[in-house]
């Protein structure tokens, strides 16, 4: 593996600048790791190597004349395929969108071709974001580096398999119920869910409107904050951004990185623990907390009583947004059209195409969501998860005024096998029980390598969560907890993976 490929983000900005290397040079590296080892992980569903080469091209030609973007110009990334790309085709990992070419960018992605960012290209995810392990796409499973008979996490599981793996510095992802933190705990890299608002949802395809934020997802915490800081900000074409100045991310971790927290008052969440959590994963969140202990934290055991109620809530509200957001995808304006033979009505391609575009777990949660909404059903349903929503919101706001942050293991257990729990949809929603009430509350939350469990040698993840607003906490508290790893490692996490063996592709992986 080339040497240029395993440095960060930060690394590779530092060598641009000092014109130790080019973007063109980076970028093909990249392309050259994707070529090489991702018919085995299958973290992309489209590479764009022109594309990608010709903005490198642009950014070297930039920095030759001293006009460099932004300290990311010439670093290149990778891109979940929930977000419009002009020009790049957008599935959401759907056989409905299958061929779509959308006309203009989404904000994100704007601002990442303004910040001189080369996109590699569009990673694999679970259709419109609804998983737990990015089984759940039309295009076959993405797999996890450290093993590729495991998931990846999801919905973003392309994302971070492609950070993982070494074929992208940085990528983007999208979290509604976890689908950032949950695939960064199982492949040992970071990722960061913003409060919501805080980046533009604008050309970001729909599954669940009040619960959809994009994010970082990268190796470390500096990085995160450094891209945080090129995507983040008021967005005039989102009604839901919010208008104000944020501090720099990027400062809040260089600070953080001097591993002191002293005066830091950090909560464990005591709901986030127990009966069927594995104990591997526990074992490295308690070794976690002791290391903040022994660097100047103060730590407290925190109650929010309503967390216990949030997967409940979290699968009446999203099915119910998604149930409406999907009606779009109707066959008769974009996207795959099925014609039942004869002279069928608009009802009856409608119901083809649906059929025949969406998969089972769409078509569950478009069910459930229906059901949720209609008639006779609202309020015993969908009206009650709101109120324990409401419920949620003041657990976090009565913890928050305890603790400067709360902090809990980021998943249950490390990456199951792929097809374990394809068959019982409740084992997969579980993986999501921690990282679900930031989602609903719109609290930012980051989930950085936390070691790998004894039973199975796999990584596990820390979260940690911060006020509304408040997202520079998450990066100064990740980026001091990933110094004192790194010290007690002896490295990052990532060295610890077992190198790819090439590019086979796994039988029935795409």
């Amino acid at each position: 593996m080339s040497e240029t490929v395993r440095r960060t983000a930060a690394e590779l900005a530092e060598a641009l600048a000092a014109g130790d290397v080019t973007s063109t040079d980076l970028t093909e590296a990249h392309l050259d790791r994707i070529e090489a080892v991702d018919g085995a992980v299958h973290a992309f569903l489209h590479v764009d190597r022109d594309g990608a080469l010709a903005q490198a091209a642009e950014s070297d030609a930039r920095r030759s004349r001293g006009e460099a973007r932004g300290v990311l110009d010439g670093v290149p990334i990778a891109v979940k395929d929930v977000l419009t790309t002009r020009g790049l085709p957008t599935t959401c990992g759907s056989r409905i969108l299958e061929g779509w070419v959308p006309p203009y960018d989404a904000t994100v992605v704007t601002r990442l071709r303004d910040a001189g960012l080369p996109i590699l290209g569009k990673t694999n995810m679970d259709e419109f974001a609804m998983g737990s392990s990015t089984e759940h796409s039309a295009y076959g499973p993405t797999r996890n580096p450290w093993d590729l008979d495991r998931i990846p996490g999801g919905s973003g599981g392309g994302s971070a398999a492609a950070v993982a793996a070494f074929e992208a510095p940085l990528a983007i992802g999208t979290d509604t119920g976890g689908s950032i933190r949950q695939p960064g705990a199982v492949t040992g890299t970071v990722g960061v869910k913003p409060t919501y608002g805080g980046v533009s949802r604008y050309g970001l395809v729909a599954l669940a409107n009040s619960l959809d934020q994009a994010g970082p997802v990268t190796r470390t915490v500096l990085d995160a904050a450094m891209l945080h800081d090129v995507i983040g900000g008021h967005d005039p074409r989102d009604s839901t951004s919010i208008q104000q100045e944020w501090p720099s991310f990027t400062e809040a971790a260089r600070a953080g990185a001097a591993g002191d927290m002293t005066g830091v008052r950090v909560g464990v969440i005591t709901e986030l623990a127990g009966d069927g959590w594995q104990r591997g994963v526990m074992a490295r969140f308690d070794e976690s907390v002791e290391l903040l202990v022994r660097a100047g934290a103060e730590v407290v055991e925190v109650s929010c009583p309503s967390f216990v109620h949030a997967l409940a809530t979290y699968y009446l509200i999203l099915p119910a947004e998604a149930s409406s957001n999907l009606a779009k995808f109707d066959a008769m304006r974009y996207g795959l059209r099925v014609v039942p033979e004869g002279d069928p009505s608009a009802e009856e391609v409608m119901r083809a195409t649906r059929d025949a575009g969406f998969g089972d777990e769409v078509k569950r949660r478009i069910i459930l969501g229906t059901y949720a909404l209609s008639s006779g059903y609202y309020d015993a349903y969908y009206g009650q998860a709101q109120k324990i929503r409401t419920l949620i919101s003041r657990d976090f706001d009565a913890a928050f005024a305890q603790v400067d942050v709360l902090v809990s293991p980021t998943a249950p257990t490390t990456a199951f096998r792929l097809g374990e729990k394809l068959d019982d949809p409740m084992a997969m929603y579980l993986n999501d029980l921690a990282t679900i009430p930031a989602n609903l509350a719109g609290v930012p939350g980051i989930s950085i390598p936390n070691g790998l469990a004894e039973e199975d040698g796999l990584p596990s993840g820390f979260q940690v969560l911060a006020p509304a607003l408040a997202d520079d906490r998450v990066y100064r508290v990740g980026a001091a907890l990933e110094a004192l790893h790194t010290a007690a490692w002896g490295g990052p996490l990532l060295d610890k993976a077992p190198e790819l063996a090439g590019a086979a592709t796994p039988e029935g992986s795409r």
